[in-house]
């Protein structure tokens, strides 16, 4: 292990995990819970909302259904933020997005980005280590979205599946343990938030890290899915804090 990833473990982090399914809300506690980290569940939006007020301090991560009891949608957010002044980042179940308008209302209310509530237990601390760890993950130029969901990629006859890191407007990072050899080409397939379609990208790998995983540049994109993906950096990139 290396000494980056030894400092990774050694942090304790607080999360949140606001859900009102047991399922969902018990996987990601385990994960967290086997990685030295704190998790706290809630399941309605009286919980989340509660918690956030008395240990707003302490939080380092809101993992949110958007349809929980009593508080639903971009209105949820909204009284996340009059709590904590945006001071908490805010991730959102991807699967409880309705459409492309509420993904830009998230955007204009500083939503971090979005994670699979259906990932497999193994996959779920890497979708979640990037908005942890920001500064350990964003380390490459240009515009980045923390951007946690599922992408499938095929290069020569073989087919794999992983989750995204982040998303620029020239490429996508992708979580894997066998990175594939730099130059490679790829055609990578996934989906926005908020979005009705696949994208299809041709990429070529960009660099390679074992620890983290592989950036993909974009070589070809149709025109529609090039303006879907600048749009949806646009609205979600936050500078970095210095």
């Amino acid at each position: 292990m290396t000494t980056s990833a030894v400092a990774l473990k050694a942090v304790v982090k607080t999360v949140v995990i606001a859900d009102d399914t047991a399922f969902v809300r018990d996987r990601f506690r385990t994960a967290l819970q086997n990685a030295g980290h704190r998790a706290v569940t809630v399941r309605s939006a009286a919980e989340l909302l509660a918690r956030v007020r008395g240990d707003l301090a302490e939080i380092d991560l809101l993992v949110v259904d958007l349809r929980l009891p009593h508080g639903s949608g971009a209105e949820l957010v909204r009284a996340i933020r009059r709590i904590d002044d945006g001071q908490i980042p805010v991730l959102v179940f991807s699967g409880t997005i309705s459409n492309a308008d509420e993904v830009r209302e998230l955007a204009a209310l500083g939503v971090a980005g979005y994670v699979n509530e259906y990932s497999a237990v193994q996959h779920i601390l890497p979708s979640l280590a990037p908005h942890l760890f920001p500064a350990s993950f964003n380390r490459r130029g240009g515009r980045r979205v923390l951007l946690g969901i599922p992408v499938a990629y095929r290069h020569n006859t073989t087919v794999a599946a992983a989750l995204t890191l982040n998303i620029g407007k020239n490429g996508v990072a992708v979580r894997t343990a066998n990175p594939l050899a730099l130059g490679s080409h790829v055609r990578a397939r996934f989906r926005l938030p908020g979005s009705a379609r696949d994208i299809d990208a041709d990429s070529r790998v960009a660099w390679t890290d074992r620890q983290v995983g592989m950036g993909l540049t974009f070589e070809k994109l149709d025109p529609a899915d090039k303006a879907e993906i600048d749009a949806f950096v646009d609205a979600h990139f936050t500078p970095r804090k210095r």
